[in-house]
């Protein structure tokens, strides 16, 4: 089944391969997510939230070495910037205090109040992109994100 051009320019994913095919990882990326959140929680009962994340991380390091030598590209394992290297280790250093801060959160409390919590993560990466890294502040991403922190509030209640 075909599109027209007009009917492909009303679903913004169909327009452009491109965007699809960022929005699909994209979506992807939040389908693991939930996975993740389910599966700590299953996982961090009746052992310390550090030593969770502790073998979630190992489990990610050897997956994520494994893909990147899989799919290399010929060049692919040259960084040559240092500015790459600091900001990936600090990427790294945030993500692993993330994932600590989000183990512990699970095994204090229900993933379903947890996870949304997490998701403002959303709203902080709108604001800090528009102060850090002069991405455009528009309405659209302005309401979406007062919905994402409406529906923190909502989905967090007890």
């Amino acid at each position: 089944m075909g599109f027209t051009r007009e009917a492909a320019s009303l679903i913004p994913a169909l327009d452009d391969t491109r965007r699809m095919t960022w929005i699909v990882w994209a979506l992807l990326s939040a389908l693991f997510a939930a996975a993740t959140a389910l599966l700590a929680k299953l996982g961090v009962t009746g052992i310390e939230s550090n030593v969770a994340t502790a073998i979630r991380t190992t489990v990610v390091v050897a997956f994520t070495w494994l893909m990147a030598y899989l799919t290399r590209q010929p060049g692919g394992f040259r960084i040559t910037s240092t500015k790459t290297w600091i900001f990936l280790v600090l990427s790294g250093f945030a993500t692993g205090l993330s994932w600590l801060c989000y183990f512990r959160a699970l095994q204090l409390g229900p993933a379903s109040r947890v996870a949304p919590i997490d998701k403002l993560s959303v709203v902080l990466v709108i604001l800090f992109a528009a102060a850090f890294l002069g991405e455009r502040l528009t309405w659209g991403k302005g309401i979406g994100g007062l919905l994402i922190v409406a529906g923190v509030i909502l989905a967090a209640r007890d």
